[in-house]
């Protein structure tokens, strides 16, 4: 969906996804730092509608509450990331590396890319 209408308050710091579902068969909204799913429809505008307005309450239940607000879109990232593998899958990783003249690191990203789109 095009970023059609801009989110005010505190819903504007949180990345809102609206797809279409086969299965369901219509619109699904998102905001996976708070919740993965919940606003359904059929028009895929009135569904982000919605989606913001769901987040808005979503965080007014957890500012009531007294709890932590999540980290939103503005989060910074540094680009380091530190992971647990078994050795075995690590050793693989590192040879296959090796025998294409890549980088571990290298490898590793553009897997990950691959498995985004």
């Amino acid at each position: 969906m095009k970023n059609i209408i801009n989110s005010k308050g505190a819903a504007g710091h949180y990345q809102k996804v609206v797809f279409w579902s086969e299965e369901d068969k219509c619109y699904v909204g998102q905001c996976p730092a708070l919740f993965m799913g919940g606003v359904h429809g059929d028009d895929e505008l009135a569904v982000y509608k919605d989606l913001a307005q769901a987040v808005d309450e979503h965080l007014a239940i957890l500012r009531s509450a007294g709890q932590k607000m999540p980290s939103g879109t503005n989060q910074d990232f540094s680009g380091k990331l530190t992971l647990r593998i078994k050795p075995e899958i690590h050793r693989a990783l590192a040879l296959r590396a090796s025998a294409t003249g890549d980088t571990l690191t290298g490898l590793i990203e553009r897997t990950l890319q691959l498995s985004l789109t």
